[in-house]
């Protein structure tokens, strides 16, 4: 195992934890409709579907980066409804998160950046399977 692995289990992790948070609202029936209606006027319609679709897609990202598996999907994911977040709500407000804009939606996208060309490394589930349950590399 090397440093690089165990650089990319917070990034892992700080990423999935924030998908959840982006995702869980959006499935939720009590707040998908007030969510559906902001995508709306955004004009995504019908825009609980489309309420629903995303944080699926968020909370998909969250649980294959926390585990360590399917995780290039899981930040394409993240790369796509951030990079809709920006084009549709933050991009125009311009780079400072104090005034709405894409500062945050930047660095989450750095982060997936990084954990789609690295991998989830040797500290997950895909490492494990990798190995194998005695340590020794697979090929």
């Amino acid at each position: 195992m090397t440093v690089e692995d165990l650089g990319l289990v917070p990034a892992r992790l700080s990423l999935a934890a924030t998908m959840v948070t982006h995702g869980l609202p959006k499935v939720r029936r009590e707040t998908r409709g007030e969510t559906g209606q902001f995508l709306e006027q955004l004009g995504f319609r019908p825009g609980d579907r489309w309420a629903l679709l995303v944080g699926m897609a968020e909370l998909f990202a969250a649980g294959s980066l926390a585990l360590g598996v399917a995780t290039r999907a899981g930040a394409l994911a993240v790369l796509a409804t951030q990079g809709v977040a920006v084009a549709k709500v933050h991009g125009r407000k311009g780079f400072s998160n104090m005034q709405g804009g894409w500062e945050f939606n930047a660095l989450v996208m750095a982060t997936a950046v990084g954990v789609l060309l690295a991998g989830p490394g040797e500290l997950s589930v895909h490492g494990l399977l990798r190995r194998g349950l005695d340590g020794r590399a697979r090929r």
